[in-house]
């Protein structure tokens, strides 16, 4: 309309990614290039649900370098304003006192959900705010097109696949040494997969690999011991293990108690960070491999929080500038309510309700297609024990077990019905009465 400013405000949720600064200029630069205002909101929607205007006008002179930084320039924030209604009218009415006739959020699936939250609670006001989700998480598990990554994704698993080099190179050298990293992924193994691959780690195990709703914490004991089992055969005692941490989801809820105090964050998800979660795992592999008879040094790590503010990789920094211009074009066509998505060198916005998961009414989660050439080719290069080692006589022995015990103590691990009970564990050379 003839008269109205157009104003974009920018609101960055959820935690950082490498990119995000990237988005930002490409916003800044495309928008302000058409005489539109652009407003960069501090620290999320939480600020803004208080009816505080901490913001910054943003304008190239002032963002000439940012694309190539870390972390993010104005800060971030978990605060979920879909949670009561007050706070989301809240944020409403002081985007409009600032004049905001457009919003562009960046963020994971949370943060898209709130971005569509936003527009529609604008609507039932009388107010328009125009609205446009750029997608961001290093876990990479928004639901794009297979073979389309969300933004920071591989600089992420770039950097984490140096560092796990690192930990395989220092197992080689101390030997006798396993590193168990646990990757973040808060429901999708993407993250630990595409380190794990890089790097050449000796087994990576994600939740998709899983059909149950539910495992015994044994079954991924089991599994990690069969892998130091088998690398142990080969003269090879040591190496390193990525879990992702989305596999705690996967875990009984009766072995919950084990990973101590659940604690939740403002969207209800588990808060990984506050269990001791590789601590567990270590202890419970530790016991299965003193058993078999193998000395073994154990050191779990988290790789996750040091991934997500290091500097863009230059692919990430062209992919998330270009993310951000195909935004403003999107909203400059007077369109709303999509995620936008760059596939085969184009823009694609992709609608809200196309992304939405009808059950929780929340963005659809993209998993692991374990199917995919792409697994088919991590899982044929680690060593874990697979279906047909259990008619291995050499690995039972190893175990010091018959072939008929070895094979009637592990069959469980290769089912893929309902829920199977990992079988009681028996001492390692335990004689029969």
């Amino acid at each position: 309309m003839i008269g109205i400013k157009n104003v974009i405000a920018i609101v960055c949720g959820g935690g950082p990614a490498p990119g995000i600064n990237s988005v930002i200029s490409g916003i800044t630069n495309e928008a302000t290039r058409h005489g539109w205002d652009v407003l960069g909101i501090y620290d999320g929607f939480s600020r803004l649900a208080r009816g505080e205007k901490n913001y910054v006008r943003l304008e190239p002179k002032d963002i000439s370098h940012i694309h190539m930084a870390g972390g993010c320039i104005l800060k971030m924030s978990r605060f979920n304003p879909t949670k009561k209604e007050s706070d989301l009218r809240t944020v409403v009415e002081t985007l409009t006192e600032l004049g905001v006739t457009h919003l562009v959020t960046i963020g994971g699936d949370d943060t898209a959900y709130s971005s569509a939250a936003v527009s529609e609670e604008a609507r039932k006001m009388g107010r328009t705010i125009n609205v446009v989700h750029v997608p961001k998480t290093i876990d990479n598990d928004l639901p794009l097109p297979e073979g389309v990554p969300t933004f920071g994704f591989e600089t992420a698993r770039a950097f984490a696949t140096t560092e796990i080099e690192n930990l395989m190179e220092d197992a080689r050298t101390t030997n006798n040494r396993w590193y168990f990293t646990i990757a973040m992924g808060r429901t999708a193994g993407h993250l630990a997969l595409g380190m794990g691959r890089s790097a050449g780690a000796a087994i990576t195990i994600i939740p998709e690999e899983f059909p149950q709703k539910k495992i015994p914490l044994q079954q991924l004991v089991d599994i990690i011991t069969g892998s130091i089992v088998k690398r142990y055969l080969t003269g090879k005692n040591y190496g390193v293990a990525v879990i992702a941490e989305g596999v705690i989801e996967k875990i009984a809820p009766e072995d919950f108690k084990k990973l101590g105090e659940v604690v939740t964050d403002e969207h209800g998800h588990i808060r990984y960070s506050e269990l001791d979660f590789g601590e567990i795992l270590k202890q419970a592999v530790l016991a299965e491999v003193k058993k078999i008879g193998i000395k073994v040094s154990i050191i779990d790590k988290e790789i996750g929080y040091e991934l997500r503010c290091t500097a863009p990789i230059a692919y990430d920094i062209d992919y998330a500038r270009s993310l951000g211009y195909s935004a403003v074009r999107f909203l400059m066509r007077g369109d709303s309510g999509a995620l936008i998505s760059i596939q085969n060198n184009e823009a694609v916005p992709m609608r809200f309700e196309d992304i939405k998961d009808p059950a929780t009414g929340k963005t659809r989660v993209r998993k692991v297609n374990i199917k995919s050439v792409q697994y088919r080719i991590a899982r044929g290069s680690m060593m874990r024990m697979e279906k047909e080692d259990l008619d291995d006589p050499g690995l039972a022995n190893a175990y010091r077990m018959t072939p008929k015990e070895f094979k009637a103590r592990y069959a469980y691990l290769f089912e893929t019905g309902e829920e199977q009970p990992a079988p009681a564990a028996k001492d390692a050379g335990e004689k029969k009465a």
